[in-house]
């Protein structure tokens, strides 16, 4: 083989790979703005999959070229829109049980990029951490708040507590249970 052909054959793989990364972006892009325009909360909810699975893809891309600081604002830009999608749901269905459509979706795959956050933090230096590990918090926070919506028990209700005592009064003791002989 020549050294011709090598070079050229090596230019071929450079220039389909920078083909390749460039159309990844304009996807990412062109879904960014689908969301971004999207009114519906339930609709937005379920764009986030699509949406997240590219987004994860650029940042393992990232990963892959030691482009540390990318990844992160990749992951902050993801942990944006589901909390964007969230609040959206909120306001538009209150009612999680009821109307879980978009819930449900939303739920998965902010799970799923709690995965992807900790893959990340498991290979990358310690200094790359600190702004990761606060998109895994806020997206675990979100991940809780889903889960509570979604599956809601009766004892789940906040207990009344007792009206502290008048001032200048001593609160009654406890009554002890009785003691049979």
């Amino acid at each position: 083989m020549s050294v011709r052909r090598l070079t050229s054959g090596i230019l071929l793989c450079a220039a389909l790979i920078f083909c390749v990364t460039s159309m990844a972006a304009d996807k990412l892009a062109e879904l960014q703005a689908h969301f971004d325009r999207e009114s519906n909360p339930v609709r937005r909810a379920k764009l986030l999959e699509k949406l997240g699975d590219a987004q994860f893809q650029e940042a393992r891309r990232a990963y892959k070229a030691n482009d540390l600081v990318t990844v992160g604002i990749v992951f902050e830009k993801y942990r944006d829109n589901a909390r964007v999608a969230f609040d959206g749901l909120q306001q538009k269905h209150a009612d999680a049980e009821r109307q879980s459509n978009g819930y449900r979706q939303l739920e998965i795959h902010v799970r799923r990029g709690i995965r992807e956050v900790d893959e990340v933090l498991l290979r990358i230096p310690d200094e790359y951490q600190p702004p990761l590990q606060l998109v895994r918090k806020d997206l675990d926070t979100i991940d809780r708040e889903l889960i509570g919506m979604l599956f809601r028990h009766p004892g789940d209700q906040p207990v009344p507590h007792p009206a502290p005592p008048a001032p200048g009064t001593t609160p009654a003791a406890p009554s002890q249970p009785e003691v049979q002989p």
